[in-house]
């Protein structure tokens, strides 16, 4: 051993090796299968540069992109109690609930805030279909009352993104429960003369559907979603006949009357915007409303020979 083989030749190996590239800085659209470099993915909010495909989006990312300058507050939520039931089945509840936290980053299924979008003020919730599906939880049903609320006290428009496939079997009744506190939610704002806006994305099915989802003053949803109560085979083992094609998708939804609107989610702003200031009875947004430059100052000229002469 010398100090060619301890030195001389790991350097030279280091310097020509391979270099290892992290395999996050990629992501494979489900759709067309085209490889999306994942800032110009996040840059589109998670839709396909390629194929207008939308894929999952964190509620958090999705009000980043929402309020005006990723600016928004977030509207604290009541903890009901923790694992009523005990319930457990291949893990305890509360395990469950530890390994969804410790993978979303957050505290539930859903996030509550307030904030401007073009500069006009609303109360938004929005449900995380990476915490155990996104489904329908006490606490889900706490934030939406309490998005209602802080609505209702700020005189503020409601927006609801739903995503969820239905209510949470590990709270068993109490989770159903939630269907009918929601609604009485959703009948608070209609009482105190509020819209109450939702936009369904990929997938709403369930128990969300049979409630919250489905009673908006105006319905939006995403290219694509996926919407329900049922699964399609159940429904064509029930009815034993054939679905039609794109049954249960927000195209064919609308086609149907079940929708206001299909709208892409690089669009949901500025369509979202019009929306609440026709029903707030508010003027139009202005296109680039910012504060006008100060007006510039008039240059000094040079003085003259005579003024000159004149101040001597």
């Amino acid at each position: 051993m010398n100090w060619i083989t301890n030195y001389v030749r790991p350097t030279i190996n280091s310097l020509f090796s391979r270099r290892e590239v992290p395999e996050n800085l990629w992501t494979k659209c489900d759709d067309c299968g085209t490889m999306l470099f994942h800032r110009e993915l996040a840059e589109n909010q998670n839709v396909c540069t390629s194929c207008g495909h939308h894929m999952g989006i964190s509620p958090r990312d999705r009000f980043t992109a929402l309020f005006d300058g990723g600016v928004f507050t977030e509207v604290e939520v009541p903890e009901p109690v923790q694992d009523p039931l005990k319930f457990r089945d291949q893990k305890r509840y509360p395990d469950r609930l530890k390994a969804a936290q410790k993978k979303t980053g957050e505290k539930e299924a859903m996030l509550v805030a307030e904030g401007e979008i073009n500069r006009t003020p609303i109360v938004a919730a929005a449900q995380d279909f990476g915490f155990m599906g996104g489904s329908m939880s006490m606490y889900v049903g706490n934030a939406i009352i309490a998005g209602a609320e802080r609505a209702i006290k700020l005189k503020r428009p409601f927006v609801l993104f739903s995503a969820a496939g239905g209510a949470r079997m590990q709270e068993g009744i109490l989770g159903l429960m939630q269907m009918p506190r929601t609604t009485v939610a959703v009948e608070m704002l209609k009482e105190a003369g509020l819209p109450y806006i939702v936009v369904l994305t990929h997938p709403t099915t369930g128990g969300v559907t049979a409630s919250y989802a489905m009673l908006g003053d105006v319905q939006i949803a995403e290219p694509n979603a996926l919407i329900g109560f049922a699964g399609a085979r159940v429904i064509e083992q029930t009815i034993r006949e054939k679905l039609p094609e794109g049954f249960q998708r927000a195209e064919y939804l609308l086609d149907h009357g079940m929708l206001d609107r299909v709208t892409p989610r690089t669009q949901l702003k500025d369509e979202l915007t019009t929306i609440i200031r026709l029903l707030m009875g508010m003027d139009p947004a202005v296109v680039a409303d910012l504060p006008a430059p100060a007006p510039a100052q008039p240059e000094a000229k040079a003085a003259t020979p005579a003024e000159k002469a004149s101040d001597k």
